[in-house]
């Protein structure tokens, strides 16, 4: 097998081939790979989208076309759930699925036996303006999850990124991986809705990302999916005043 497909809502990637390791990743609905090497019932794997690498059992996921692996994201899921049928079974696909092979006439995706129910959109064409107030504030309250990205629990970056594909915009995985993306702003005061705002632990290390809503507002996953205060130094809970997170860099990309 040199290409394949996620098959089930959500599979978790880990580090290792084992289920005792860290999950450092997830691969939602319809989202491809590349399968470097096989270990048992284990699949080191490559992810086209951002090419973040783990493993993952056989379980999850099966063999395409390279010419489907390939393929540019053009339609993807956009409701927190979204209904997909396959003969008798039902899949509910979190926002960020990937609709490989999507018919518009048909709703069918690339193998004829999966058909979408859901919310859609072409990310090759450009968003409406609620779009992104729609998608970014349907996660509130989503638990943190390290490595997840989807609404039972989701990681600061992996909130980042799904917000970002269904805009239409590729990031990387991890925080530190985008804050090399985008163009810089050169301050808080400038900052606007949409823009990602980064966050450095005492060594200076990117730890953290969060999509700002406005110069004194942050949306982000710290526990859970909540806004919070942010001013020139970082972030303050909104409820216990407590500093939470130190404000490294704003990037653009909206």
């Amino acid at each position: 097998m040199k290409y394949a497909i996620c098959t089930v809502p959500a599979a978790p990637v880990r580090k290792e081939p084992s289920h005792r390791t860290e999950m450092t990743n997830q691969l939602l609905f319809g989202e491809t790979m590349h399968v470097l090497e096989q270990n048992d019932e284990w699949f080191k794997i490559r992810s086209t989208y951002d090419n973040y690498e783990g493993w993952l059992t056989y379980h999850l996921i099966e063999e395409v076309d390279e010419s489907i692996a390939t393929a540019p994201v053009r339609y993807v899921a956009t409701s927190l759930i979204n209904i997909i049928t396959h003969t008798d079974q039902l899949i509910n696909a979190p926002m960020g699925s990937v609709l490989a092979g999507y018919d518009e006439e048909t709703r069918l995706l690339w193998n004829g036996l999966y058909k979408y129910h859901g919310t859609i959109q072409d990310v090759q064409k450009p968003s409406s303006p609620d779009l992104f107030d729609k998608t970014v504030h349907a996660w509130m309250n989503a638990p943190y999850l390290w490595g997840g990205k989807t609404l039972m629990g989701v990681d600061c970056s992996g909130f980042a990124q799904t917000v970002f594909k269904v805009m239409g915009i590729t990031l990387h995985r991890d925080a530190y991986q985008q804050a090399e993306q985008g163009n810089p702003v050169e301050n808080l005061a400038l900052a606007k809705k949409g823009d990602l705002a980064f966050f450095h632990n005492e060594a200076g290390r990117i730890t953290h990302v969060g999509i700002v809503l406005s110069p004194n507002e942050i949306i982000h996953s710290s526990g859970n999916v909540r806004v919070d205060k942010l001013d020139a130094q970082g972030i303050t809970n909104r409820e216990k005043g407590i500093r939470t997170h130190q404000l490294h860099s704003i990037r653009r990309h909206l």
